[in-house]
């Protein structure tokens, strides 16, 4: 478990008001903070830099947005290595002063006991996580009893409003969605909880942070109704890389194209419209084919590698491997076991010679 510290409240505009003591005038704000890698366009890995103020700015808007406070507890089932975990669930309620219990890893059940248990006040997931709770409940064969929960935040992948129907349903509360990027330090939109959740929406733009739809040959913004690429600009920017920026997200007068497409509607929200980029989520983690074939057609032996995303109701897309070259589907595998993250391995591999 982890607590937060002592804060106080001043006025800071569009910001959301919370500072720690002295923060103000501590030195270093700008000085990198993490690095966090990504794979931008081109599916190479980057390291991504970001600073204090990359992050303190983030955090602030996520408390501002989710109305956290010093009461709250939130449940921390993601990983700090992402930074959707790092910065929703932990930097921002710490620096509300609220609780954040950090479970060693994921497990349905024991999250469910947890919110029923322990005054849980928020969670926040990946589609998969909010699917496996629901299909626990469903095992389980007994309503939620959690009434302190209040907020729940869905990120990292496209959300279906189905899941969102059927969460608010069995839970009585709202799944609010969000939209972010590593190099946006990371949140860039939500569904905040001062106006009603827009089921099958980004959400708005983020307190301290501009996003626009725009056209993205021309650079021309993109009237209500049609899509485009999303770009934003704030002080959650990451300044770069730590080297390879040429095959990063690209900059133009200052807003960060993002390389995800987006529509925005009537109301002002944003809705998901696709990516530019060659990309896929699985259990929200991006993943570039590029990058998979690329660690493949270094084994001997391999001569072509293609990678395919199948559409998976629970883990967003499955992998398969098609490989041609004189190898096995198991020396394959153990291939890809000790050069690819966990989410990266081939759910499915098929090996041809010819």
């Amino acid at each position: 478990m982890l607590t937060g510290g002592e804060t106080r409240v001043v006025d800071l505009g569009s910001h959301t008001g919370l500072e720690l003591a002295g923060e103000a005038d501590a030195p270093g704000r700008d000085e990198e903070a993490v690095v966090v890698y990504t794979s931008a366009m081109a599916g190479t890995p980057l390291g991504a830099i970001l600073t204090h103020r990359n992050l303190l700015a983030n955090a602030r808007a996520t408390v501002q947005a989710g109305g956290n406070v010093a009461e709250d507890h939130v449940l921390a089932v993601l990983p700090f290595s992402h930074l959707f975990g790092l910065v929703v669930t932990a930097l921002a309620p710490l620096l509300a002063g609220a609780r954040v219990t950090a479970p060693e890893r994921f497990h349905p059940l024991r999250a469910l006991e947890a919110l029923e248990t322990e005054g849980v006040t928020e969670i926040v997931g990946v589609p998969a996580i909010f699917l496996a709770l629901l299909a626990a409940l469903e095992r389980r064969g007994t309503p939620l009893a959690a009434p302190a929960l209040r907020l729940c935040i869905c990120g990292g992948a496209p959300l279906a409003e189905a899941l969102q129907a059927r969460w608010a349903e069995r839970t009585g509360v709202e799944l609010r969605q969000g939209y972010g990027l590593t190099e946006g330090g990371p949140v860039c939109l939500f569904n905040p909880v001062d106006r009603a959740n827009a089921r099958g929406a980004l959400g708005v733009p983020f307190p301290g942070v501009t996003v626009t739809v725009r056209d993205p040959a021309t650079g021309a913004e993109r009237p209500d109704g049609e899509a485009g690429e999303l770009w934003v600009r704030g002080e959650n920017v990451s300044p770069g890389y730590v080297r390879g920026g040429e095959a990063g997200l690209a900059r133009r007068d200052g807003w960060l194209c993002t390389g995800d497409l987006g529509v925005r509607r009537a109301d002002g929200t944003v809705a998901f419209a696709g990516v530019l980029k060659a990309m896929a989520t699985r259990n929200g983690f991006n993943v570039y084919p590029r990058e998979i074939e690329r660690a493949v057609l270094e084994l001997d032996g391999v001569r072509q590698a293609r990678v395919t995303m199948v559409p998976d109701p629970e883990r967003e897309h499955d992998i398969h491997l098609a490989v041609v070259g004189d190898v096995t589907a198991d020396a394959v595998r153990r291939w890809c076991a000790a050069r690819l993250s966990a989410y990266k391995q081939p759910s499915e591999i098929t090996v041809a010679t010819a």
